[in-house]
């Protein structure tokens, strides 16, 4: 097989070619002056299964259509087969009709990778589940909750028990069955923040649904762009008595000055993949810290090249 990297998250790409013991195809990409993107595939990947790893995170348009050129060359140079590996899937947040006259993004975006000749599409945690659906080819959507659960046993368990007052927190009732699948399996308590949205990127915390007083909270959610969300949580889970609140997000897009926003909250860590490469406001950010989600990729690609269950990895 092959494995291709874009622009987007050129760390993570050699990580999981490095957790595969192979190299990154050799390719070239470059802009012309008038920002046009030119992409050439400098070996033979004939009958070949080629992976394109290319999460299209910031700046959303220029990845997307970087990674359509990445599969329509593939194609054009007849791999066998082309699985688009978005570790993260941007325009997923636009996936119903919000207003009587607005787009569904997501399935545009699913519609043009399949035109553009991509076999399968391998993703991290979609913001919702249905998006799959929209894709006429097939979908494997990876989970980071195996990779959050492992994180937290090793940073608080004891003697390989977990500390007594841990509680699960999810930041909107949209993620309750993420954070408690994670709560069954941490063998702790569950609780929500109630929240009304009023205008896009604010959010006000109204209620907490769950026993936090004198517990340690940690909140799960799939997303961070603004932060506003888990940082008023935060701020609202201490006013109800929480000892401490930390949050774990898969995918963090920190936009604006979300990092700042981090920095200033209640929140003790903010706990994140590298689904999305860090800016260096967010490496700079001592409570901001990133986990790797390059063996799960890598395992999950070996699977599908090998024709093997991926579902298995979170049975």
């Amino acid at each position: 097989m092959k494995l291709i990297a874009g622009n987007s998250n050129r760390p993570l790409a050699e990580a999981i070619a490095q957790n595969l013991g192979m190299p990154l195809t050799r390719a070239s990409i470059r802009h012309f002056s008038d920002q046009e993107i030119f992409f050439e595939v400098l070996e033979n990947v004939r009958g070949e299964d080629a992976f394109i790893i290319q999460p299209t995170s910031f700046p959303a348009n220029d990845t997307l259509m970087e990674l359509l050129i990445m599969i329509d060359t593939l194609r054009r140079a007849s791999a066998r087969r082309i699985t688009a590996v978005m570790p993260y899937f941007g325009y997923a947040r636009q996936d119903r009709k919000t207003t009587s006259r607005s787009p569904i993004t997501a399935k545009l975006v699913a519609n043009i990778i399949t035109t553009a000749g991509a076999n399968r599409v391998l993703t991290l945690d979609l913001h919702a589940g249905q998006i799959q659906g929209f894709f006429d080819i097939p979908v494997d959507n990876l989970f980071a909750g195996p990779v959050f659960v492992r994180h937290v046993r090793d940073s608080l368990s004891v003697q390989g028990k977990m500390p007594e007052g841990l509680t699960i927190v999810s930041p909107d009732v949209g993620g309750v069955v993420r954070a408690r699948a994670m709560a069954k399996k941490l063998e702790c308590g569950l609780a929500i923040i109630d929240k009304r949205r009023e205008r896009a990127n604010e959010s006000e915390v109204m209620n907490i649904i769950g026993d936090v007083q004198d517990r340690d909270c940690i909140m799960l959610d799939d997303i961070v762009d603004s932060a506003g969300t888990l940082c008023n949580a935060a701020v609202a889970l201490k006013n109800a008595g929480a000892k401490t609140a930390k949050a774990y997000c898969s995918h963090g897009v920190l936009s604006g000055n979300a990092v700042q926003r981090v920095a200033d909250s209640p929140l003790e860590e903010l706990i994140i993949t590298d689904s999305i490469e860090a800016t260096p406001d967010m490496v700079k950010c001592a409570k901001i810290k990133q986990i790797s989600i390059a063996p799960l990729m890598a395992e999950a690609i070996i699977r599908i090249n090998q024709e093997r269950s991926v579902s298995s990895l979170f049975g």
